[in-house]
């Protein structure tokens, strides 16, 4: 044993879950390792039976998730070459809302006989955008009903969340449903598998749950969404609530075996990905923007007043840092729209093209692209490719490409594509502002910042702000092992864990001058094509929707 104390922090992803080893004293990350996830996203058949999944559908296995607990911390561990008599704590953050139907003990149906092939017995990971109607259904009732606690989310109950794929599960498989003893998000399950404690998180629960002033939706209002919801939260949730930093309970000695950790350190309370990020990258302010940039992007801010912001995912009291209100904003697709683009729309020339010159296709499409003038191009995106979360929260609406000609080659799309999700970003801050939340500061996170600089620069240059980078690789895994060193004791709170363990780079992203007025042109028609197809002047995305949807078969 020595002096020095670690805790490890455990980072759910979307394809894969990661964890780091970090030292208590300083944050220094000293063994990190990865575990793809075995089944990754079910989005086209159940691996079970192959039954074809709907559209819009995307789930998970559990059993993906222990995996990461029996792979990824042992690998980080052995590389740390930290004895584990020396670490005091693990925390864990997962995306959200990603939800899971249990048996009382913590079961998920889907590792039963009778339920393993039933899609609505899986996980429905966060992008599983197939309960609109449901969300529908849920904004039309509480409008309704007059109830005030839809303007904490900007006016709109998302699809992706919990109550929307609660609905889903009773009016589509009722018998699961009814089958379920506990609804629970997969962050705070995968608490429950480590310290064998059940506990709910107030993030997940204010930003994804409705749980606003003290309280879930009322069940007046439940009944009213279907007669069988008036009693879930008391039946199949729980109203007891657990603090970001506090302590789960302690690691038990089935985790253990699977870790290579010692029985009965702290297990920290679950948190969201994005939320936990925000000390890590040693933000504990107010009016600081913290952008978690991969797959999807979180924007992170968090003030001392209540305000509604339209469009806006939830504002929760203590949702990020306690004290404050924590705002959450979001756009449902960024990286996965570069991903897709590479993946499917890159001509055979591009992918030698990159080989020859030992990059990968990313980095080969950026170097050209950042060869361009803005503006050169000629083209102008709407960043929808997988709905758009804020400010207009409708997952039925998708991508747009304008401007393409003969002439126009892959790298021009590539650019086109990502300053597309700086307009996005640029809607979002608007929105904060415009509503009396001001954005002082902007700071990245995420894999994008560390992987691409042309992205960062266009983002400094399309908003006309300065922006910071966390000075981690592994930004959610540092911050949930910094609210494990919390629930161990080795810090009051988390705002003194941050000053110690949280990491800024020094560089500093600013607008380059001769290329804002030009941004702000191509701002502007963004802003006139999001409008017109955006709020309603032109449904042309969801009757294409409808079209398809006829054409294959689906009601």
């Amino acid at each position: 044993m020595s002096q020095e104390k670690y805790t490890i922090g455990v980072d759910f992803g979307t394809e894969s879950g990661r964890a780091v080893v970090v030292r208590v004293s300083d944050g220094a990350e000293l063994g990190s390792a990865v575990h793809e996830y075995a089944d990754g996203v079910i989005d086209e058949t159940l691996p079970t039976s192959g039954k074809r999944l709907p559209p819009e559908w995307a789930l998970q296995n559990p059993d993906d998730y222990i995996a990461v607990f029996q792979n990824a911390v042992p690998e980080a561990l052995r590389q740390s070459g930290v004895d584990p008599a020396d670490v005091i704590g693990i925390g864990v953050d997962f995306t959200a809302c990603t939800m899971m139907p249990t048996l009382a003990d913590g079961t998920p149906l889907m590792r039963l006989p009778e339920w393993r092939d039933n899609p609505h017995a899986w996980v429905k990971l966060w992008k599983h955008h197939a309960a609109q109607p449901e969300a529908d259904k849920i904004n039309a009732t509480a409008r309704e009903m007059g109830l005030g606690w839809l303007d904490r989310y900007g006016g709109k109950i998302s699809s992706e969340w919990f109550f929307s794929k609660v609905l889903q599960i009773l009016d589509e498989a009722p018998e699961v449903y009814r089958a379920a003893d506990r609804l629970i998000e997969a962050a705070d399950w995968v608490v429950w598998q480590l310290c064998g404690v059940e506990t709910r998180n107030t993030c997940t629960a204010g930003y994804k749950a409705i749980y606003q002033d003290g309280t879930f939706p009322s069940r007046e209002y439940l009944a009213a969404l279907h007669p069988e919801l008036a009693d879930v939260v008391d039946t199949k949730m729980k109203r007891e609530l657990a603090p970001l930093g506090g302590k789960a309970g302690e690691l038990t000695e089935e985790a253990a075996r699977w870790t290579g950790l010692r029985p009965g350190i702290a297990v920290a309370v679950a948190n969201v990905d994005a939320h936990v990020t925000v000390p890590a990258a040693r933000v504990t302010d107010t009016n600081v923007m913290v952008m978690i940039m991969g797959t999807s992007t979180c924007h992170m801010v968090m003030d001392s007043k209540l305000v509604n912001v339209p469009g806006m995912c939830g504002v929760v009291d203590g949702g990020i840092i306690p004290g404050y209100y924590g705002y959450e904003a979001g756009q449902s697709g960024v990286g996965d729209i570069f991903a897709w683009f590479v993946d499917n729309a890159v001509p055979p020339e591009y992918h030698a093209a990159a080989e020859r010159a030992g990059m990968n296709l990313h980095a080969y499409l950026e170097s050209e692209a950042a060869k361009q003038k803005p503006g050169e191009h000629g083209l102008l995106a709407l960043d929808w490719w997988n709905g758009n979360r804020s400010v207009l929260v409708d997952v039925d609406l998708s991508g747009l490409l304008i401007g393409a000609t003969l002439a126009t080659r892959a790298p021009d799309i590539y650019r086109a594509l990502i300053e597309s999700t700086a307009f996005g970003t640029r809607v979002i801050i608007e929105s904060f502002e415009n509503s009396g939340v001001p954005i002082n500061t902007i700071v990245a996170a995420g894999g994008l910042p560390e992987k691409n600089t042309m992205l960062m620069q266009i983002y400094a240059d399309v908003t006309g702000r300065e922006f910071r980078v966390i000075g981690s690789t592994q930004g959610p895994a540092l911050g949930s092992a910094m609210h494990a060193a919390v629930a161990a004791g080795a810090y009051p709170d988390i705002q003194a864990a941050a000053e110690k363990m949280g990491k800024l780079r020094d560089e500093v992203y600013r607008p380059i001058a001769e290329h804002v007025p030009v941004y702000d042109k191509l701002y502007a028609e963004y802003v006139t094509l999001h409008d017109y197809f955006g709020r309603g002047e032109n449904d042309v995305m969801k009757r294409l929707r409808a079209i398809r949807n006829e054409a294959r078969g689906i009601s």
